[in-house]
């Protein structure tokens, strides 16, 4: 591994797989970008997700890199928190999205040059994934890398 790219869509569940590219990326002396999204109906509306990553209280919404670095803030909280003193590089990134989560994750491989992205997805029946769609399906499929997937009970 080059760089890895970690999804994290929120603080539950996701500390196994941050804590999996931690150690594959110390293992190949590799740099990680830990990634979040928001999306633009989140941006001006105290968004729970961030102020569950860490401390967050204080920050007016409105701006929105203002709230960009609040919540790069708290992700670098909930990483440190995570990893706890691992010796890794690592750079914690918030993006404000306005399409899916696959496209975006596609997306920020490709902008940090990233050749192994670690994800997490439900557990879906065929059915659900052919309604709703899915977001590890689509990285899974579409990235030219290699991808760890944990499914989780969210």
């Amino acid at each position: 591994m080059e760089r890895g790219l970690v999804v994290i869509k929120g603080p539950e569940s996701h500390d196994d797989i941050l804590r999996e590219a931690a150690h594959q990326a110390r293992g190949s002396d590799a740099p990680l970008v830990v990634l979040t999204f928001a999306t633009e109906r989140q941006l001006g509306s105290g968004v729970e997700k961030f102020e569950a990553l860490g401390g967050v209280e204080g920050v007016t919404y409105d701006n929105e890199d203002e709230f960009v670095a609040a919540a790069e803030d708290a992700l670098e909280e909930y990483i440190e928190d995570t990893l706890d003193e691992m010796d890794i590089e690592y750079e914690a990134v918030v993006r404000i999205i306005d399409d899916g989560y696959g496209t975006a994750t596609l997306t920020a491989a490709e902008d940090f040059n990233c050749d192994h992205v670690f994800i997490t997805s439900q557990q879906r029946s065929p059915t659900g994934k052919a309604i709703f769609g899915d977001f590890a399906q689509r990285v899974i499929l579409n990235f030219d890398g290699f991808v760890t997937s944990q499914i989780t009970a969210e």
